[in-house]
């Protein structure tokens, strides 16, 4: 088989088992031996169940023959992010101290990809408790960028995206709470999902701890692919109530506000004084814009909602450190709350709002509810908002030092390692879908997507405008080494 099969579109491998081109037991070898072959120099996939996955894939090609369908993915390898729990098979999140952690159950999320006829037959790198934009881990060390090995993938769906982008997988299915889809999706090229918030459950995703039954404040589960066809597809499996709301609720997505692209009333937002962007992206997401109105759709640059970036940023921060808080062990719970009261330093912020008290918090996400208000107003005269995702192309390995150390390299100038995170972090609080495409590479050559952000729950435009985008500029691009 050969090795351009493994870049295909999971819709692709999808029609070609349908027409019996290959069956799953032969696409799943091909990805196998396609790990073997390069997963070392990335270090993308760190479990493999390919025993399980091989007996699965046969189950599923007996199934095809019987004239029995198993769902939309049918017979389809896949590989999924290890912070989602996998039934006898080990989930790390990677933590030392989960090292050896077999759920006995698949995270919903799986579950209803496997229950769609996926065949999971591996799990992809991440930091430790999904908290860091690289993929490093005391479990399982570092994944590379299939671009540049020398590279972060991005975090904390690192794994993911490398493994898509170098063609290990077709199909991925990442988390998200301060751009963790989005942001790798950006640094490897490929496509990512954040979806509405509470569109798809969380329920056996780590963090929080494992066992853990309330949904995180903020944080989505969503697909990765190498087209936005293949998001469309995978979201129409993820999305829907929990089995506690299931008696009574149903999801159904509205459809794209349209069909053509110059229909579209696009918004830009590509730079802002409260976190610049460096050249090698802004230079990019310009040349979108540009293509675009030649294209002959328009394009308003000045468009914003009723508040600002700064205020945007001010709720995000307080409402993510509140949010990922109750995983903290008890003494470092305690030595934050002693932080929180200096006057100033370092780390302040991050300790006032992991520490603060429900009344606080109460107030904070009436100001949310206020900016998502402002939203729905803005959405009103828009269907999309463009913005970057970071404000770099990927970034250098940077382990050595802890992350509030960290400085990236924007335009000359030494920033904040964390303002990787601000703009995911402008549209992340509210809820709002939110599509990474491809638009391209830098001058270095390194990838450059862009964030297409759309009203709440109305998660088929974003992914339908990408899919049209991808006509005027391209899509998915292979890397050279793979």
């Amino acid at each position: 088989m050969s090795d351009d099969l493994a870049f295909r579109t999971a819709t692709q491998l999808l029609d070609g088992l349908a027409r019996r081109e290959f069956s799953s037991v032969e696409l799943l070898q091909h990805h196998l031996q396609r790990v073997e072959r390069l997963n070392t120099r990335l270090n993308a996939i760190v479990t493999l169940d390919a025993e399980r996955a091989l007996a699965r894939a046969a189950a599923a090609d007996a199934a095809r023959a019987a004239g029995q369908a198993l769902g939309p993915l049918h017979g389809l390898p896949m590989t999924v992010k290890d912070s989602f729990e996998t039934a006898g098979l080990r989930t790390t999140s990677g933590a030392p101290a989960l090292a050896q952690h077999v759920p006995g159950a698949d995270a919903v999320a799986v579950q209803r990809l496997v229950e769609a006829g996926a065949i999971v037959f591996g799990k992809t790198n991440l930091p430790t408790f999904a908290m860091d934009v690289q993929s490093f881990n005391p479990v399982f060390g570092t994944t590379n960028n299939p671009w540049d090995t020398g590279r972060s993938p991005g975090g904390s769906s690192g794994g993911a995206a490398a493994a898509l982008a170098a063609g290990l997988t077709p199909l991925e299915l990442g988390s998200d709470i301060g751009g963790s889809i989005r942001n790798p999706a950006h640094y490897c090229g490929v496509y990512g999902h954040k979806p509405s918030y509470g569109l798809v459950p969380q329920r056996g995703h780590i963090p929080g701890p494992p066992g853990t039954l309330q949904e995180p404040d903020i944080a989505v589960a969503g697909p990765m692919a190498r087209c936005a066809e293949d998001l469309a597809l995978a979201l129409g499996v993820l999305a829907g109530p929990d089995a506690t709301h299931a008696p009574a609720w149903r999801v159904q997505l509205p459809p794209p506000r349209h069909a053509a692209l110059r229909e579209f009333r696009v918004a830009a937002w590509l730079d802002d004084a409260e976190c610049r962007v460096d050249a090698a992206v802004l230079e990019r997401l310009r040349a979108t814009v540009e293509t675009l109105r030649r294209a002959g759709v328009p394009v308003d640059e000045s468009a914003r909602p009723r508040h600002g970036f700064a205020d945007a940023l001010r709720v995000f921060r307080g409402l993510l450190y509140a949010a990922t808080s109750p995983g903290l062990p008890e003494a470092s719970f305690n030595e934050l709350a002693v932080a929180a009261a200096a006057p100033a330093g370092d780390n302040v912020e991050f300790a006032r709002g992991s520490t603060m008290r429900h009344r606080d918090w109460l107030r904070l996400h009436e100001e949310r509810e206020r900016q998502r208000l402002n939203w729905t107003r803005f959405f009103t005269g828009y269907d999309v908002l463009l913005c970057p995702v970071a404000p770099t192309t990927a970034i250098l390995h940077d382990p050595s030092k802890p992350a509030d150390a960290r400085r990236i390299v924007v335009n000359g100038e030494p920033r904040s390692y964390w303002d990787q995170v601000d703009w995911a972090g402008l549209v992340g609080a509210a809820g709002l879908p939110a599509t990474v495409a491809p638009v391209g590479r830098s001058t270095a050559g390194l990838p450059v997507g862009v964030q297409i952000v759309g009203p709440f729950l109305e998660d088929r435009t974003t992914i339908a405008f990408a899919q049209l985008l991808a006509g005027q500029i391209g899509g998915f691009e292979r890397p050279p080494a793979c």
